[in-house]
């Protein structure tokens, strides 16, 4: 069962809202963890096991970003709407809103983990910590990859992607299959899949107006906004201690994820063996073990 939350609400962002839940104590002898989901426009249920840490004393934050789950869904506006400096302000306005800028971590899982790498490199004088959790740093790199991991699927499976992709039929279900073959191998390994991340795919199709203008129509084809999107030129500027994570099967290769081992000046990196996109919930108990003794080390 989830552990129930402490609190919940929305805090206003300009004209809108955005969505948070709190589990356990907000203390102030501890940084509170405020985790950033992925997508863009995925929704937070799918990390809600992260809230498990509130047993040992943690105080954890999850919220939906704009657009997506309990925040407020815009689906008229464009491309010049979604922006990563709109998710960064979203983001701010959070962490001032429920009183934890002075002291916190974040963890930012896939997407989420490139926006809380850009966040930290500003140098906030609350963040404590630093986790970035299956996450690419360049989708440059991230669409050198997916070629790879395609062109090593089952024979004829990339066939039938790229012929649907060229078509421009990428709704079609004969795609949506091709596309489980890979999402069955990259992005989450258990059978059948959680009900929390079922609840995330879910939101996207309901509302995939953030994803697919800034993303696209799966995890692989990315023709969004963000296709030339990098945070490498920032990772040098972050200076607190940083724990990457990722997993040996993970759609976020060692390729993609290396720059942040390289160019962050203190970080540290575990890879989760038996796991591909989704360690927290692939291998839940090394992963919280992992996760409690990092922000152990901060205290």
């Amino acid at each position: 069962m989830p552990v129930a939350p402490s609190a919940k609400g929305t805090v206003p962002f300009g004209e809108h809202r955005t969505w948070y839940r709190i589990s356990g104590e907000i203390r102030d002898d501890r940084p509170t963890l405020v985790v950033l989901h992925g997508g863009p426009g995925s929704t937070h249920d799918y990390l809600l096991n992260i809230a498990d840490l509130a047993g040992q004393g943690w105080a954890v934050v999850h919220y939906d970003q704009l657009g997506n789950g309990g925040s407020t869904h815009l689906p008229g506006r464009g491309a010049d709407f979604w922006t990563v400096d709109l998710f960064l302000a979203e983001l701010d306005n959070l962490l001032r809103g429920i009183g934890v800028d002075d002291n916190y971590v974040l963890l930012g899982q896939s997407w989420g983990g490139m926006l809380a790498a850009r966040h930290a490199a500003a140098r906030p004088d609350g963040l404590r910590g630093l986790v970035i959790a299956n996450s690419p740093a360049s989708y440059e790199l991230w669409l050198q990859e997916m070629k790879v991991l395609r062109d090593e699927l089952p024979d004829g499976v990339n066939d039938v992607l790229l012929r649907h992709e060229a078509a421009g039929t990428t709704d079609d279900d004969e795609y949506f299959q091709a596309m489980q073959v890979f999402y069955n191998k990259h992005v989450c390994r258990l059978t059948p899949w959680p009900r929390d991340f079922m609840a995330s795919f879910m939101e996207i199709y309901n509302d995939p107006t953030v994803y697919y203008t800034m993303n696209g129509p799966n995890e692989f084809h990315v023709i969004g906004s963000l296709r030339d999107w990098s945070v490498i030129p920032y990772l040098a500027d972050i200076d607190v201690p940083t724990l990457i994570l990722s997993g040996r099967h993970d759609e976020a290769t060692p390729v993609t994820v290396q720059p942040f081992q390289d160019l962050i000046p203190d970080a540290r990196w575990v890879i989760f063996e038996e796991s591909s996109h989704l360690p927290h919930l692939e291998e839940p108990g090394f992963f919280r073990d992992v996760l409690a003794g990092y922000l152990s080390s901060l205290s």
